[in-house]
């Protein structure tokens, strides 16, 4: 298995051949442009040189000529070393050559690049006379040599160059990628060292560059969401330990107590009547936590019926109508509406609501249940106040308003509230608590996104708890 290559090491190497191609283009251009200015120069000269040897050489005609003026014709070479001259018929023989070896050069009077000898020559080459074809062909050469080897050398360096700053770039690139890598290394040192005992650790968001301070952020998010989900499971651990203990106590002592001494088969009876309540007890509240875990992980699922929450309520009224009568409460409904929900589970929130209601509403007390066009409900109690900051913790788990939460008790466990809020949720809806005159209302809105929590509308709260 091949070893992966780091990012900064990617990003070494990606500095380095980013530099490379662009030293090496710079390098190319700048060898073509010298080339091409070696080229004008070149013909400029040749061009230059041309036009004198046509004035000097004016009137010659045959290689009898070009013997006579021999002498001045070498002396004036030999002056130039690096400019050669070839006079040739006007069928290609040559008459006369400045030096041995010269390349052979067709009658064209473009400039042309040769090699004879291992020399390097440019050459031009136009009649004596224009316009005559029959006229003898001069043919300057001018030797390059020293310009090749400017270029071949050129090339090297450029080459030296590329390579050394591919070097230094690399080293450059991986020395700054490992200083700017410094954030992600810290980032992945915080998710390394995360445990259940340091979820409060939090990345220095300020310190971080712009790219990586929304990471940051986000890991940070995370680790909040964790440290809040983490305390809630230790609260949820110890609530439940809370809760149980008691029931399993009872039964322990009820069970020794039975089983001290042989007993009548009416008193077995009437031991195991007492035990199951304690167990029925302690399933109903397995089964709600069942509940409330299914909602937590979004697998509560309400089926989509049309539902008319009037006869709903209507029927929920009716069947906690002696109850109601026993306590001296009168019951109200108020309103009509149609939604689409789960009928079972809706129904579940509202007795929720109901019973919650009718415990503290007190003797002679009102529960009004209010529905409005929009899919809001309102269930509402009249009662004695209590302080506003019982009200912030109404939808929690376990919470009840009065001293009984001290020991715990079979009849309400606490999760009446909690369930609710969880299948308000599971609908679409919010859910809310508001306080005044006298009254305390359980507000729940089904048109309008997840929000659960109090509101406290004026200084007193009516005293309620979760069932």
């Amino acid at each position: 298995m091949m070893r992966r290559i780091s990012l900064g090491s990617r990003l070494a190497l990606l500095f380095a051949a980013c530099t490379a191609a662009v030293s090496l283009s710079a390098g190319v251009l700048f060898t073509q442009a010298s080339e091409q200015h070696f080229i004008e120069l070149d013909e400029q000269l040749l061009d230059t040189r041309l036009t004198q040897l046509r004035e000097q050489l004016t009137g010659l005609q045959t290689r009898q000529q070009v013997v006579d003026r021999l002498p001045e014709l070498r002396s004036q070479f030999n002056l130039r070393t690096d400019v050669a001259l070839r006079i040739s018929s006007g069928t290609g023989q040559a008459w006369f050559e400045s030096r041995q070896g010269l390349p052979d050069a067709n009658q064209s009077a473009q400039l042309k690049t040769l090699q004879a000898g291992g020399v390097d020559y440019r050459g031009l080459s136009a009649p004596l006379i224009e316009h005559d074809p029959q006229s003898p062909q001069l043919t300057v050469l001018l030797d390059i040599t020293h310009h090749q080897h400017f270029l071949q050398s050129m090339q090297r360096l450029i080459w030296l160059t590329v390579g050394l700053s591919a070097l230094a770039t690399a080293l450059l690139g991986a020395w700054a990628v490992r200083r700017g890598l410094r954030p992600l290394r810290q980032i992945g040192a915080v998710a390394a060292s995360v445990n259940a005992r340091s979820l409060t650790t939090r990345l220095p968001v300020a310190q971080m560059p712009e790219e990586l301070a929304q990471l940051a952020e986000s890991m940070n998010a995370m680790l909040q969401r964790l440290d809040d989900a983490f305390q809630r499971l230790s609260a949820f651990s110890a609530d439940i330990a809370h809760e149980l203990r008691t029931p399993l106590s009872n039964l322990l002592t009820h069970t020794q107590v039975t089983l001290t001494r042989p007993r009548s088969l009416d008193e077995y009876r009437e031991a195991l009547h007492g035990n199951l309540e304690e167990l029925q007890w302690m399933a109903q509240l397995v089964n709600d936590m069942l509940y409330l875990a299914k909602a937590e992980h979004g697998l509560l699922v309400p089926e989509q019926q049309v539902l008319d929450l009037a006869s709903e309520v209507d029927a929920l009224l009716e069947y906690y109508a002696p109850l109601a009568e026993d306590a001296g409460v009168t019951l109200l409904r108020e309103g009509e509406v149609v939604i689409e929900g789960d009928r079972q589970m809706l129904r579940r929130a509202f007795s929720n609501l109901l019973e919650n209601a009718l415990r503290f509403a007190g003797a002679g007390g009102v529960v009004k249940v209010g529905l409005q066009a929009g899919g809001q409900v309102t269930v509402a109690n009249t009662g004695a106040a209590i302080e506003a900051a019982a009200a912030q913790r109404l939808f929690d788990r376990f919470y009840r308003g009065d001293s009984a939460r001290a020991e715990g008790g079979a009849e309400h466990a606490g999760l009446g509230l909690a369930i609710t809020r969880s299948i308000v949720l599971a609908h679409g809806g919010g859910i809310q608590v508001e306080c005044e005159a006298g009254w305390t209302r359980f507000v729940i809105d089904f048109g309008k996104g997840p929000h659960s929590g109090p509101k406290d509308t004026s200084a007193g709260l009516t005293r309620n708890a979760t069932p």
